[in-house]
């Protein structure tokens, strides 16, 4: 096995914490995975890793040299794409969590697409409004809806999608419709949580020209986007949620808009990876795919 190689399996098992999820990772025996790291650490006469049973971590000379073979691997594949193509479509297996909000409206429809241009990819779709320890479950990059809490992961917004608020006609028959933002502090909302900390998230409207946000009382409190939606149509309380997902509620009526004089508030996505300079072939592939399917 050349050096390059023994890099590449190397930078594999720092990314994913263990030799099981790189060797899955890398469709290779979890034994070729150990003894390329073995012989790479014999070769330049340091530990790398320190391992233990389930989890494996740098050494202090493993994080030295973890940066300089990332930027050996990347300087490489800069190389084989100097002029275009390297004629090698990327390949294995990708791990992604997508949010349940964004999942069935906007992302898997559009996956055959991407399975279509890159049919050696395989997909291992998670789809969870909840936090995710990438590096802890082996997961490549997640795609998030709103503002990201701090993290040491690098984020990139690739789009800005609309909400809307609406409630079921029971709801407003029997509270009565708001006709300005005031009138929201009568009545009861559906709120939206994230985290263990169950700190619930203000809705915005656009009101002459800022955006203003508001704490509505709160009904009920639910962490998943479509139970926040079954809520609604319920008749417990407004919502404040994703345009493409109520979209059919809205045009059958089973839903309808408030406040639609106000100018809709649009939501970031963002996409997470690890900080690492050297990405996979295929997530990268993922991150430039996932910008283009928001476009209009």
């Amino acid at each position: 096995m050349d050096f390059v190689q023994q890099l590449r399996i190397f930078v594999a098992v720092a990314d994913n914490g263990s030799f099981a999820r790189a060797a899955a990772a890398l469709r290779m025996a979890r034994p070729g995975v150990t003894n390329a790291v073995s012989a790479l650490e014999a070769s330049i006469g340091v530990r790398l890793l320190h391992r233990t049973t389930r989890r494996s971590s740098l050494t202090g000379e493993g994080e030295l040299f973890y940066e300089r073979a990332s930027q050996i691997l990347a300087d490489v594949a800069g190389a084989q794409n100097l002029f275009g193509s390297s004629g090698q479509a990327p390949k294995g297996r990708l791990r992604v969590d997508i949010p349940v909000a964004l999942a069935k409206p906007l992302i898997i429809p559009r996956l055959p697409e991407f399975m279509e241009r890159y049919p050696d990819i395989e997909i291992i779709l998670g789809v969870s409004d909840q936090p995710v320890d990438l590096l802890a479950e082996g997961v490549d990059c997640v795609v998030r809806l709103g503002e990201l809490s701090a993290s040491s992961m690098i984020s990139r917004v690739v789009a800005h999608v609309p909400m809307v608020s609406c409630a079921s006609p029971y709801y407003l028959d029997a509270r009565g419709v708001p006709k300005t933002v005031e009138d929201l502090s009568a009545h009861r909302a559906v709120t939206y949580f994230a985290g263990r900390g169950r700190s619930s998230i203000d809705w915005h409207f656009v009101v002459d020209g800022e955006e203003r946000p508001v704490r509505m009382r709160s009904s009920i409190l639910v962490n998943d986007s479509e139970a926040l939606v079954a809520c609604a149509l319920a008749g417990l309380g407004m919502i404040q949620a994703l345009q493409a997902g109520v979209a059919d509620h809205l045009e059958t009526g089973r839903l309808v808009e408030i406040l639609p004089h106000l100018k809709s508030v649009r939501r970031s996505v963002s996409v997470m990876y690890p900080n690492r300079q050297y990405l996979a072939p295929q997530v990268r592939a993922f991150i430039d795919w996932i910008s283009t399917i928001f476009e209009v």
